[in-house]
């Protein structure tokens, strides 16, 4: 697999990253780090943070920082449109899984660009005369299923007979923006990349809306934000969904997990960054998506999110644990929430340790001191975060009995009942007062934790076994993950040597 950065390919520096002591060192990236730069990278990146590749050196540097989430590639500013033959040469192909949905199918493929050649696989719907009329009308190939099998089949049956370069997946419930396909296709032009994804929006606005869907139109499980930055698990942006997705044929080998009804798409992403490939997550590209908005079946289906966990952790371990906390931040932590006189002089102790700690590693940093601290600073916020939001999303089920056993532990979940939503809702920008985002938000947290642990009660039980149906590593989905505290193990030839001091928590993990 060649990976190195062609001549022309340009990144800019993220705004997760500060340039520190006089371009020698870049501070943040998506998990919280510090990248020093060698003698031979110093001076390659313009005063407004664009490197353009022109030789090896500067490919070498520019995938360490997109790797690391210090950087993000860079592009016109014009927005592509979506003539294929001169934006990716015609060499994609579209699959569409479909279950029935003739309607939301029908509107889909009125939004496709005419140049698209198109797959309808049809998962043994209950009327197939409807999918294969609109399949005709369309001019797309359908493909019929004999039985239901799930989405991962169904798409696995368009990949096989899909002969582009490029695959593209969407579910017949989105709506493409207009541009959004050359603009994911013009990631490919890095030869390590596998899959993009765009932003997954709600529908367009209406004039009234339920509080249900004003919630999802702010706080989906299929909206990832609108950051750009790589995929993987550990960074803000730890998973892509189905629902829209654009991949090198060449890297995804058999495609996904069959035996797989949910979770199939994270296993996937994360199969693919373990063999090496990178993804990339740009907002930059958008469709629009049908929320589920009716109460009973908007709560099954957070359920039905969570019981990808359990499966999920049987075959990436702790890569799905609701809460990732190095040493220092999980004693940081405990000691808040200890919730005695005590409490906040130990906390403050242990991390003006932990920040000195830091700082003797920061040896080459003109301000090791100041650095330290900015990187300790997150982890002192992530790991009481993180812990507040597993108390009331993943370990709601212990958090009640422990309530009601202890005003200590009632006084931690009332608080992390409330600020969780509060401040949530302040960065989501929800168009619903802060009381009824309180009751969305956790209505959704309980849905979506008593779907995780049935999820993993079901893998645990489970008779099977082959691959992904170990039962006890599914138990990590519930566990907390120790991470290490201290200089990485990978060094970059170009870019120096990378230190990660604290765990960023990803914004959700297994669409959770």
């Amino acid at each position: 697999m060649n990976t190195l950065l062609p001549q022309g390919f340009s990144i800019r520096l993220s705004d997760r990253t500060r340039v520190c002591d006089g371009g020698a060192s870049l501070v943040g990236g998506a998990r919280g780090g510090v990248v020093y730069l060698g003698p031979e990278a110093r001076g390659r990146i313009g005063a407004d943070g664009l490197l353009v590749v022109a030789d090896d050196t500067d490919a070498a540097l520019a995938a360490a920082l997109l790797d690391g989430g210090y950087a993000d590639p860079d592009f016109s500013p014009s927005r592509p449109s979506d003539d294929l033959s001169t934006a990716v040469g015609g060499s994609v192909t579209l699959v569409v899984p479909v279950y029935g949905r003739a309607e939301g199918l029908a509107r889909l493929l009125r939004a496709l660009p005419s140049a698209l050649a198109v797959i309808v696989v049809d998962d043994a719907s209950p009327d197939p005369r409807a999918i294969a009329a609109l399949a005709r009308a369309h001019g797309a190939r359908l493909v019929r299923l004999e039985r239901n099998a799930g989405p991962a089949a169904a798409r696995n049956a368009g990949l096989a007979l899909a002969g582009t370069a490029l695959v593209a997946f969407c579910d017949s419930d989105v709506v493409p923006e207009p541009g959004w396909l050359a603009t994911l296709a013009r990631h490919f032009a890095d030869p390590g990349l596998a899959v993009v994804a765009p932003r997954v929006l709600g529908p367009p606005r209406r004039g009234v809306e339920s509080v249900i869907e004003r919630y999802e139109q702010a706080r989906s499980s299929l909206d990832l934000g609108d950051r750009p930055g790589p995929v993987r698990p550990g960074t803000p942006v730890a998973y892509l969904p189905a629902a829209c997705l654009l991949a090198r044929r060449g890297a995804l080998g058999g495609g996904f997990d069959e035996s797989m009804r949910c979770g199939e798409d994270v296993d996937l992403i994360w199969r693919l960054v373990a063999a090496g490939w990178r993804v990339r997550y740009d907002p930059a590209a958008a469709v629009r998506h049908d929320h589920r908005t009716r109460p009973w079946e908007w709560l099954r289906r957070k359920a039905f999110y969570g019981t990808s966990a359990g499966p999920l952790a049987a075959r990436h371990g702790d890569a799905v644990a609701p809460l990732a906390l190095t040493a220092w931040s999980g004693a940081f932590t405990v000691a808040l929430l200890a919730q005695r006189r005590w409490s906040l002089p130990l906390a403050a102790l242990i991390w003006g340790a932990a920040t000195v700690r830091v700082a003797g590693r920061l040896h080459r940093s003109g301000r090791p001191l100041l650095s330290a601290a900015a990187l300790t600073v997150q982890g002192a916020v992530a790991g009481p975060w993180q812990v507040a939001s597993a108390m009331t999303r993943h370990h709601w089920p212990l958090a009640l009995l422990a309530a009601a056993h202890s005003r200590r532990a009632r006084r931690a979940l009332l608080v992390s009942a409330v600020v969780e939503a509060l401040v949530d809702r302040r960065r989501t920008r929800a168009d619903l007062d802060p009381v009824r985002y309180l009751v969305a938000r956790r209505l959704d947290d309980v849905a979506y934790g008593a779907g995780l642990w049935w999820g993993v009660l079901h893998q645990i039980s489970s008779p099977r076994t082959g691959p992904g149906r170990a039962r006890w590593p599914a138990v990590q989905a519930l566990l907390p993950a120790l991470r290490r505290s201290g200089p990485s193990a990978r060094r970059e030839r170009v870019a120096g040597s990378g230190h990660r001091f604290g765990p960023v928590p990803s914004r959700r993990v297994a669409r959770g």
